[in-house]
């Protein structure tokens, strides 16, 4: 709740006045609620927000979902290999309280427009906050938005074409995030029980070390030969 200001009287013998100023509309998370009559658009980052907000004007409240709102959980492994490697996703804790002031905020948005970054991360998290919230079993879904430019034009043409979610990038971001998963979770303990402790794995950073070692055994196992190159005329 927006803490009531006070104004002390300048003259002695005089009762404080109480402000009469509205509430502020923003909540701790700096996201605007009042979005009645108004376009919700999400973007990732609060200078993104600012600058896009500045740029859509007073019919739009631009929030930020400061990335990724919902993903595995770091207690157990989340994925259900017997079902298909099902992603079991959770709320994020320190994205809680962004969520719930997005969900609120939607509540009264004529229409939701997700704007988060042209890739398949962007994708994912425009996702994620369609399912946590349940926009999807809106009247009016929210509509994707992509720009690859923060300027007006670029902004303003995206607007003029938004289209649906697109589950192939989300389900490539999915299938990252659970490789991840699985190749950390699983290979880091063994690792750890078999070779060192702190030892870890990576989707990528093992495959990567692979082709290290094996361009340094090349060049160990080298035995240089000596040739000779004879030019003869005639």
């Amino acid at each position: 709740m927006a803490a009531k200001s006070q104004t002390k009287a300048s003259t002695k013998g005089k009762k404080a006045s109480k402000s009469t100023g509205r509430k502020s509309s923003a909540s701790k998370t700096g996201i605007s609620t009042r979005t009645a009559g108004k376009s919700l658009v999400i973007v990732e980052s609060p200078a993104k927000a600012r600058t896009v907000g500045q740029m859509l004007g007073s019919k739009y409240v631009v929030a930020a979902s400061q990335g990724h709102v919902r993903d595995l959980p770091k207690s157990k492994i989340g994925v259900d290999v017997d079902n298909e490697f099902q992603p079991s996703y959770v709320i994020m804790r320190d994205k809680r309280s962004i969520l719930n002031d997005l969900i609120k905020a939607g509540e009264q948005a004529s229409t939701i427009y997700l704007a988060t970054d042209p890739d398949r991360e962007g994708e994912a998290i425009s996702w994620h906050l369609q399912t946590a919230a349940q926009w999807d079993q809106r009247a009016d879904p929210p509509k994707r938005v992509v720009f690859h430019e923060i300027t007006k034009q670029a902004v303003e043409e995206a607007f003029k074409h938004p289209r649906e979610i697109d589950m192939e990038l989300v389900n490539a971001q999915q299938a990252r995030r659970i490789l991840d998963r699985l190749v950390g979770y699983q290979i880091s303990p063994l690792l750890w029980r078999r070779v060192q402790r702190g030892t870890s794995a990576g989707r990528v950073q093992s495959v990567s070390l692979r082709m290290v070692v094996d361009r340094e055994r090349e060049i160990q196992s080298f035995v240089p030969v000596e040739s000779w190159t004879l030019e003869a005329q005639l």
